[in-house]
């Protein structure tokens, strides 16, 4: 290491990648690996030989793409005593501040975004907010920022994310929670962002690789076609789309594939063979990394964020690539969504048709006998055949499985989901054994399996019927883990064990009469020291924006639950910029008097029913009304919408069709109703006509019997806090904000937000509800004369 460093060019260089101890071929593998998975600019690349330190005709080839990509690369025997420059790397230089003012003018009256638009309007909200985000850049700082809608927050980021990444080409990571605003980032605001300052700057949308199809995946299926008889003309057209696609991409397939289907052939981090595979020159994953490897903004979702983020946790680091290239600034938008996005990545599963999924891969009997990588393994191993031994210990695994969801059947005792707690350990008992037979039966079809491994020759280890077992193996380990854990849950009480019942979708249900399964969840009790330690620590510049983060302008709650309250507030900027929007002019705000408290459920559902359908025809549609939980939706649908349809009104209803086809037809027919709950609190945006009222049926309380939510709660209480109002109330709040932001999305909306819950008014906590959204003109009168009051404003 010494010997490299002294023979290092003069320059600020951050980071040296190793490939390992291992002759030239072995080191070319894991050197292109890097390459594929992108090193920075100003990086070094390792090759470590045995011998003398000649370069190759692999580094050599590996040493060109650094000349183009600016990276360094070293060509070294395994002592270091022998070090070949071959490519000297591009210096990094000083960062180069943003001038902030400078960073406001590109969106001020007189710049350039203004002369764009001959009706162009500063907005004073949006000037700050560019100003505070160009200063976190500038000070390696957290900002928290809440954006009301049209303060045009997008751009407010772009800017200075464009300045930073052109002037001190360093990439900038920007994560979103939903595909409509990365494909709007994409398409539309970030090229208007380059015309608006004056610099190109490569954006990439990158997308998890399971989007991808894997050409060797996709042979092998080929050459086992009677893995998925029952799809073969699915499989064909997916064969001949991988032929002429140039993406690879899930979203270019001109037809939906059955997903058991696509899960076989896409793309897996666990199952990629990198450059040992044949297809690798031609791999659709690699091709979008090396997109990504050069681009200075990278648009993620929350989900692939977090994997990157998991992947560095477990001691990648952020200098060096993991699931994304290195990057040290990131911008969260609809960070509201952050707790949820990072709890659902950070818990573990495992069901049954998780598990028979992996199983069926390794042995499967079908009419015309059987098919599986069992056989290909054994062909292989020069051990005794193991088949019939393995195939037995399969369907002991099945038929343990099968048992298990008795024993959780009986656990739920009808429930949907159950948290396991101290006061139904009793009930778990038998749960606690049958989980225990499931993970012997697992742990002898692994040890059966490596010996299989075992005898197979070294020539032969790079076939993918190895490689494909070996990934079994280790989805296998990691269930394996889950039933452990879950024997053990005292043990861990950093996290929440809880068992749900769950129906297949339709293109996995197989009517065979099993289409209900059970999913056994480890969750994080608590995420805020991960996202401190894996984010808001390591990271230079992290801001967080959204029009909903904080609770009467305060932001100690999404603080808390996130971990910015754990960071040292020295770091941290804060700020609040209302939206522009004239809300006391174009909005009524109104709430039934004689609404029946909601604990009065069977009175309540019958006002409810008397109302929607009142406010429905009183908007003549263009109404979206949203629930808190299905079953309400179901009965007050199946209530109502003869009266609303003989109106000459459609309801549309969640569940009915996929959310985008929804959508569409809600902003198209506008005199549609749309029925919706859970992910539309939020993510709607249908400006216009379309939509003139917002009916929120109750307040969106966390429900008591949730799993995650009572172990979250309850944590609380023991720390001698109140749940209710530490956690139920803020929590409901800016799930509510986000309701109320459906009606208004652009200057001259005008409309109705109603809500049925009188608890609003008439309990001491609904202040701090009213209290978090914009004025308006408020209604608090009888149903009768409420819907005149707000008829003027659905005109």
């Amino acid at each position: 290491m010494a010997d490299i460093a002294k023979s290092l060019p003069s320059g600020n260089w951050d980071v040296v990648y190793f490939s390992g101890n291992a002759d030239s071929c072995g080191i070319v593998v894991s050197v292109g690996e890097l390459l594929g998975g992108v090193c920075d600019a100003g990086d070094f690349v390792v090759s470590v030989h045995r011998s003398r330190a000649v370069p190759s005709e692999d580094d050599l080839s590996v040493s060109s793409e650094c000349v183009e990509s600016g990276r360094g690369f070293i060509v070294t025997d395994e002592k270091f005593s022998d070090v070949n420059v071959v490519v000297s790397p591009r210096a990094r230089k000083s960062a180069e501040k943003i001038d902030e003012n400078e960073a406001a003018f590109f969106l001020s009256d007189g710049g350039p975004l203004s002369k764009m638009y001959d009706s162009y309007e500063e907005r004073a909200g949006q000037i700050q907010l560019v100003m505070k985000i160009a200063s976190a850049f500038n000070e390696d700082s957290i900002g928290v920022f809440e954006a009301g809608t049209g303060v045009g927050k997008s751009f407010a980021y772009l800017v200075p994310a464009m300045l930073w990444a052109h002037r001190n080409g360093e990439r900038v990571v920007i994560s979103t929670g939903t595909i409509n605003l990365q494909q709007q980032l994409i398409e539309k605001d970030i090229p208007l962002a380059e015309k608006i300052v004056g610099c190109s700057v490569k954006a990439v949308l990158v997308k998890g690789r399971q989007n991808y199809i894997c050409l060797r995946r996709l042979s092998d299926v080929a050459d086992d076609r009677g893995l998925f008889s029952d799809d073969e003309e699915a499989f064909e057209g997916i064969m001949r789309w991988s032929k002429v696609t140039k993406s690879g991409s899930r979203s270019d397939l001109p037809f939906q594939p059955p997903e058991g289907l696509w899960q076989r052939v896409n793309s897996e981090s666990d199952a990629c063979m990198g450059m040992r595979c044949r297809f690798y020159s031609k791999c659709f994953v690699m091709k979008m990394k090396r997109d990504a490897s050069d681009a200075g903004i990278l648009v993620v979702n929350h989900h692939l964020l977090f994997a990157d983020i998991a992947s560095r946790r477990d001691g990648t680091g952020f200098d060096v690539p993991a699931v994304l290239p290195p990057y040290k600034r990131l911008v969260l938008d609809e960070a509201h969504g952050i707790e949820g996005a990072a709890t659902s990545f950070f818990s573990e599963s495992f069901s049954r048709f998780k598990l028979i999924k992996q199983l069926n891969i390794l042995f499967k009997r079908r009419k015309a006998g059987a098919t599986g990588l069992l056989y290909s393994l054994c062909a292989l191993s020069e051990s005794e055949d193991a088949s019939a031994e393995i195939e037995a210990e399969i369907e002991a695994a099945k038929n343990a499985v099968f048992a298990l969801e008795e024993g959780a059947d009986a656990f739920l005792s009808g429930e949907g989901a159950v948290r396991v707690r101290g006061d139904n350990e009793p009930r778990f008992a038998p749960v606690v054994s049958l989980v225990g037979a499931l993970r012997v039966s697992l742990v002898n079809i692994i040890a059966s399996l490596r010996n299989v491994v075992d005898g197979i020759p070294d020539d032969d280890r790079n076939e993918s019927a190895v490689w494909e077992a070996q990934t079994v193996v280790r989805r296998l380990e990691a269930i394996v883990s889950v039933c452990g854990n879950f024997s053990e849950w005292r043990s861990h009480p950093e996290s929440v064990f809880w068992i749900q019942r769950l129906r297949l979708p339709p293109s996995f249900a197989g009517g065979d009469g099993k289409d209900i399964y059970f999913q056994f969840m480890q969750t994080p009790l608590d995420i805020a020291p991960l996202m401190e330690n894996g984010v808001f620590s390591p990271l230079g510049t992290v801001v967080c924006t959204s029009a909903t983060l904080g609770i009467e302008g305060r932001f100690d709650y999404w603080e808390k639950r996130c971990g910015v309250g754990l960071i040292d507030p020295s770091r941290v900027s804060r700020g609040v910029f209302p939206s522009p929007f004239p809300y006391e002019r174009n909005m009524v705000f109104a709430v039934p008097s004689d609404a029946p408290f909601p604990d009065r459920t069977e009175e309540f559902q019958s006002f409810v029913d008397s109302a929607v359908a009142s406010l429905i025809k009183c908007a003549l549609g263009r109404t979206l009304v949203l629930f808190t939980s299905y079953d309400m939706l179901r009965r007050t649908y199946n209530a109502v919408h003869e009266e609303i349809a003989d109106a000459g009104i459609t309801i549309l209803r969640q569940g009915d069709d996929d959310r985008f086809r929804l959508m569409t037809r809600f902003r198209t027919e506008t005199s549609s109703v749309l029925f919706a709950t859970d992910s539309f609190w939020e993510g709607v945006d249908v400006p216009g006509n379309s939509l003139s009222q917002v009916v929120i049926v109750k307040l969106p309380f966390g429900v008591p019997s949730d799993p995650v939510f009572s172990a979250r709660a309850e944590l609380i209480q023991n720390a001698g806090g109140n749940s209710f109002m530490e956690l139920s109330v803020p929590d409901a709040v800016i799930k509510f904000r986000q309701g109320f932001g459906r009606l208004v999305r652009r200057c001259d909306d005008r409309g109705a937000v109603v809500v049925l819950d009188r608890r609003i008014i008439e309990k001491r906590y609904g202040s701090l509800f009213l209290s978090s959204i914009p004025r308006t003109k408020r209604v608090y009168e009888p149903l009768h004369s409420l819907v005149g009051s707000i008829k003027p404003y659905l005109v």
